[in-house]
C-alpha cells in the first residue's frame, strides 16, 4: 500500500512541475499592435518562420503582417517561475534590448522593456514604436 501512495504522490508532483513548465512554453497576443510573441524560454526549440538558418531560439516577437522579427537570445526565469529576463535582438542585429515578462494573477503577461533599444514592428510603410508596457493574452 506505500509503495502505491508513493507512486501517486510522486505522478502528481511531476504533473505539477510539467504543469509550471507551460507557463513560458506559449503563443501570446497583443491586439492592440497585432503582435505576438512565441515562446519556449525553457529551452531553445522555436523556429522562426522563414529564418531557418538563424537555428533554433528561445522565441520571438513579430507582427502578423510582417517578416521581421525581435529574437530572444537567451532567457532566465525567475526562482518563482512567474517571470523571466529576456534578452532580444531584431533580426537584423542593429538594435537590441532587455525586458521582462511576467505571468500576472488574471492570467495575461507583461512585457516590460527595461533598456537597450525600442521595440519597433513595421506598419503602414513606416516603423511603429511599441508602448514601453505591454499587456498579452493568450
Amino acid at each position: 500500500m506505500n509503495r502505491w501512495f508513493l507512486i501517486i504522490a510522486l505522478l502528481i508532483a511531476s504533473l505539477h512541475v510539467v504543469a509550471e513548465d507551460s507557463i513560458f512554453h506559449t503563443r501570446i497576443y497583443n491586439k492592440e499592435y497585432d503582435v505576438f510573441l512565441q515562446l519556449n524560454l525553457y529551452e531553445e526549440t522555436e523556429m522562426i518562420p522563414g529564418q531557418d538558418i538563424l537555428g533554433k531560439t528561445y522565441g520571438y516577437l513579430k507582427k502578423t503582417t510582417d517578416s521581421r522579427v525581435w529574437i530572444i537570445t537567451d532567457a532566465m526565469i525567475s526562482k518563482d517561475g512567474k517571470s523571466a529576463h529576456l534578452e532580444m535582438i531584431n533580426d537584423y542585429g542593429s538594435e537590441d534590448l532587455n525586458a521582462s515578462l511576467t505571468q500576472e494573477p488574471d492570467g495575461t503577461f507583461t512585457l516590460k522593456q527595461l533598456e537597450g533599444s525600442t521595440l519597433k514592428v513595421a506598419g503602414k510603410g513606416k516603423w511603429i514604436k511599441l508602448p514601453k508596457t505591454m499587456t498579452f493574452k493568450k
